[in-house]
C-alpha cells in the first residue's frame, strides 16, 4: 500500500505543472504567498468568531453576526488554501505522503478541525439568541482554536519529520 502511495505522489510530483512551479524561480514563493493568504483568511476568520464565542472582544455585536459578517470570507480563504496547499503538495508530493507530521496535519487534524468549525458555524446562531453563552458554545470555540494551534504545529513540523 506505501509503495503505491509513493507510487502517486512521484506521478504527482512530475506532472508537467508541478515541474514547472518546482523549477520557477517565482511561482513556487507566489503558491506559497497564495497559501498563506487563504489560511490567514480562513484560521483569522475562524479565531475571531472563536474568541468572540470566549467573550473575548466586541461584547455588543454576538458571536452569530460576526459569524454571518464573515462567512464568505471564511470559505474564499479555505478555497484559496486548498488550491495552494495542493500546488505545494504537489511538488513534493512523494516526500509528502510519508511525512508523519504531514499525515497527521491532513489526516486527522485538518478534518477534525473542518468537521468543528462547520458544527460551530450551524450552531453559533442559536447560541447568540441565549441570555447567556452557554458552556458548549465557550468549549466548542476553546477546542476549535486549539485544534488549529494543533494544525499550525503540525505544519510547522513537516520539514523537521522528513
Amino acid at each position: 500500500m506505501v509503495g503505491e502511495v509513493v507510487n502517486f505522489g512521484n506521478w504527482l510530483q512530475n506532472t508537467s505543472w508541478a515541474l514547472a512551479i518546482a523549477t520557477s524561480d517565482w511561482a513556487y514563493p507566489f503558491v506559497q504567498a497564495t497559501h498563506f493568504t487563504g489560511l490567514s483568511l480562513w484560521i483569522g476568520t475562524s479565531v475571531a468568531v472563536d474568541l468572540s464565542l470566549l467573550g473575548v472582544g466586541n461584547r455588543r455585536q454576538p458571536p452569530s453576526r460576526l459569524s454571518d459578517a464573515l462567512f464568505l470570507w471564511n470559505w474564499i480563504g479555505f478555497a484559496i488554501a486548498i488550491a495552494g496547499g495542493f500546488l505545494l503538495f504537489s511538488v513534493s508530493a512523494a516526500t509528502y505522503l510519508v511525512n508523519a507530521a504531514f499525515l497527521t496535519k491532513l489526516g486527522l487534524l485538518i478534518p477534525l478541525a473542518v468537521i468543528l468549525h462547520v458544527a460551530v458555524q450551524k450552531r453559533v446562531r442559536g447560541w447568540g439568541q441565549m441570555p447567556a453563552m452557554p458552556a458548549v458554545a465557550k468549549l466548542a470555540g476553546l477546542a476549535e482554536l486549539l485544534l488549529w494551534l494543533s494544525v499550525a504545529t503540525a505544519a510547522v513540523s513537516i520539514p523537521y519529520l522528513a
